[in-house]
């Protein structure tokens, strides 16, 4: 499906990383946070954002890195529009190689560092087909080494000691319970931990909250019902919503539209 002429989304097939191509003429995305890390290459045009309290320009070749949570929107930065290929990577993917580190940062949301800008093209080279396993798994490696090198996490703080094995059991059970009310107690007594060292070491390792973490779980199970052609109302009731509105408000926060305009735009490879 299509919405305006002038804006489209292509979707990859479905993997554990998510792949898209967009264009779009003026205004795209706004206000909203996500929790995977969005990494992506400008193909055309100027890609703006405000970011961090600055407006920031994406010119094509740049590298985009947006970290977990952190709220940005997206618009044309002339009348030409943009043109863009972004991936959307789960920490715990890249945790997966960092092995228990917390997350490197990129702070300024924009890169022209080669091996980054590497890293990144090796996962979107083309989206018409699924990415091979192998293939999937060192680009992981390579991405994590290649975000962790450009971090600007290294600043003069006190290290955190964090425990790994708690906050991934903390994942694995709201992993399992999506459909279920989930409490802090319930968590305390997963992760072995009091609440704020849980919160404090999930947010570290994973890029965002428990609870936002279990929302977005819950997205990206709508989205797929949406994408299958399911309503609204269907989607928000199979992704474990109170209801329809519950969901478009969540959703929006989220990806920066509602449902019903992401649904518009959607193209498939």
């Amino acid at each position: 499906m299509s919405g305006p002429a002038e804006d489209w989304c292509v979707v990859a097939p479905p993997s554990r990383i998510e792949r898209i191509e967009a264009r779009f003429q003026s205004h795209a995305y706004s206000m909203h946070r996500h929790d995977t890390f969005a990494t992506g290459i400008t193909l055309g045009g100027v890609q703006s954002f405000h970011y961090r309290r600055d407006h920031r320009h994406s010119l094509p070749g740049t590298v985009m890195v947006l970290h977990p949570d952190e709220a940005h929107d997206g618009h044309a930065g002339d009348e030409r529009g943009f043109h863009y290929r972004m991936l959307y990577i789960a920490p715990s993917l890249i945790q997966s190689a960092l092995g228990g580190k917390a997350l490197p940062y990129v702070t300024g949301g924009l890169s022209t560092d080669r091996r980054l800008s590497v890293a990144v093209r090796s996962f979107l080279f083309s989206l018409e087909a699924p990415l091979d396993a192998l293939e999937e798994n060192d680009g992981i490696a390579e991405l994590a080494a290649a975000l962790e090198a450009n971090s600007e996490a290294r600043i003069s703080r006190p290290r955190l000691t964090l425990d790994y094995q708690a906050a991934s059991r903390v994942r694995a059970y709201l992993d399992a319970h999506l459909f279920e009310g989930v409490t802090l107690d319930d968590l305390e007594s997963v992760s072995g931990q009091e609440r704020w060292t849980l919160s404090r070491d999930f947010r570290a390792l994973f890029g965002t909250s428990p609870y936002r973490y279990l929302t977005m779980r819950r997205l990206d199970l709508a989205r797929q019902q949406i994408a299958t052609g399911n309503s609204l109302t269907e989607a928000a009731l199979y992704a474990g919503f109170a209801d329809q509105s519950h969901m478009t408000r969540a959703f929006g926060r989220t990806f920066g539209m509602p449902p019903s305009r992401w649904r518009s735009l959607l193209r498939y490879s």
